[in-house]
């Protein structure tokens, strides 16, 4: 009699549990490769009060989940400068992975199109870790970008 598992026809269910070791080292070299600051915890380093934006991938038992976070917040040294970050949190367990781009609030659209592409990509790549799927949608801004920044360089 074969076993199972040699057994040429054999199929394992789709629902069958899969283990898989990763380090929080391998999630920041592939997931946050490109993020500006990254850094592990045991807990968040999100404060809700500065956040615009907040989405969440639970996994399905609960405790572990993926996060897209838009913060806005002031320079400790130029309380003038103003800035903007897209944080993305993978908590698997007790531990917080965590990668960080940020964009001056009143920098060019370009860093804040790249930053924003690079933590939603993140954020998608997180998101397989705790079976969730997530897809990009479309969002209308009203930020108006001309009253920010300063003069523009034409070429």
């Amino acid at each position: 009699m074969k076993h199972e598992a040699e057994d040429p026809s054999f199929e394992p269910d789709w629902e069958i549990p899969l283990t898989v070791t990763v380090t929080a080292a391998s999630v920041i070299d592939t997931v946050f490769a490109t993020a500006y600051s990254v850094h592990t915890g045991a807990e968040s380093c999100v404060n809700s009060e500065l956040a615009v934006a907040d989405i969440v991938a639970p996994d399905d038992n609960g405790g572990n989940f993926s996060r897209y976070v838009e913060q806005e917040y002031a320079d400790d040294s130029d309380p003038e400068a103003m800035w903007h970050d897209w944080t993305v949190e993978l908590k698997v367990g007790e531990t917080f992975v965590v990668g960080h781009w940020w964009a001056r609030t009143s920098g060019s659209p370009a860093d804040w199109e790249w930053c924003a592409r690079e933590a939603e990509q993140a954020f998608r790549q997180a998101s397989l870790f705790v079976g969730k799927r997530v897809r990009k949608g479309i969002v209308v801004e009203h930020t108006s970008w001309s009253s920010e920044r300063g003069p523009r360089v034409h070429h």
